[in-house]
């Protein structure tokens, strides 16, 4: 799966010094891999108010310099958000200029609710000099469990990827292989009605949220609803507090790194009457708690 490649690029590419630019919130394995291969992390927040995309500008120069790579991930888990063109563009600029390469994870480019599929940055002139992309079909094809995944790129990237990842295992079960070919050449059409499925989902939650007092903006793109608790409340006391009373899941936001703290983070990977259940106990417990 695409978890091992972003595992192991970071082997293949970080030496013992090296440093390493990672948003925050963000998939944990970017942080892991690259402390594992000895390197250093520099954390740039993702907020709110800039529509959760990082300001690179606001990396101070002497860090971007000596940075060997850039972690990014759109659309974006935990919070939904999509880069555009005009920010990849930017972000392919900002490398060029601090000599960066760019780590970018894109399972989710094929879930999303608005009329134009996310982009993906090795569209942008320039990008795939300096970029390797992971994709999954985890994701687009409902084929979490399988490990499958890709990188597509810079042609030594995928070299050195591919040098690591060999001497680790050898293949996978051919009738997965075999499964994946099918997934990947066959009819795609599919795709957009589940994810009308994915989008009454997410109408479930934020009505159900809504319900509580909690705003939220809708997510763009990805599987899953971010939203701010009130002020006060603390996300892994929360979270656990949810389950041991209501029995529902949640994640807290802040195992996705400090710029995570006070959020909570909503699956849509369950049916919807599960969901609507979910949110209906929620309700119930907050209204006595909170």
């Amino acid at each position: 799966g695409s978890k091992e490649g972003i595992f192991h690029i970071n082997q293949a590419i970080l030496d013992p010094g090296d440093l390493a630019l990672v948003p925050q919130p963000a998939y944990p394995t970017y942080r892991v891999g690259a402390r594992f291969s000895g390197a250093e992390v520099y954390f740039f927040p993702l907020l709110e108010e800039n529509r959760f995309l990082p300001d690179l500008e606001a990396i101070p120069a002497d860090i971007a310099d000596r940075a060997k790579v850039i972690w990014l991930n759109y659309p974006n888990n935990p919070t939904g958000a999509i880069a555009d063109r005009d920010y990849f563009s930017s972000l392919v600029d900002f490398a060029h200029r601090h000599n960066l390469l760019i780590f970018h994870d894109a399972p989710y480019m094929e879930i999303y609710y608005g009329d134009v599929r996310p982009p993906s940055l090795l569209e942008i002139p320039g990008a795939k000099d300096i970029s390797i992309e992971f994709n999954s079909l985890s994701k687009t094809y409902n084929m979490a469990g399988w490990r499958v995944g890709m990188a597509v790129g810079n042609q030594d990237l995928v070299k050195y990827l591919h040098s690591v990842k060999m001497q680790i295992d050898t293949s996978n079960y051919l009738p997965i292989q075999s499964a994946a070919e099918l997934a990947l050449t066959g009819d795609q059409s599919w795709i957009l009605e589940r994810n009308l499925v994915y989008q009454q989902r997410l109408g479930t939650i934020i009505k159900g949220l809504r319900g509580m007092g909690i705003e939220t903006k809708p997510p763009e793109a990805a599987i899953y609803v971010w939203f701010r608790l009130p002020d006060g409340l603390d996300d892994r006391t929360f979270c656990d507090e949810v389950l041991e009373s209501t029995g529902v899941s949640v994640t807290p936001g802040s195992i996705y790194g400090e710029s995570g703290e006070g959020y909570v983070r909503i699956s849509l990977c369950t049916p919807n009457e599960r969901i609507e259940e979910a949110m209906q106990r929620l309700h119930d417990w907050v209204k006595v708690e909170i």
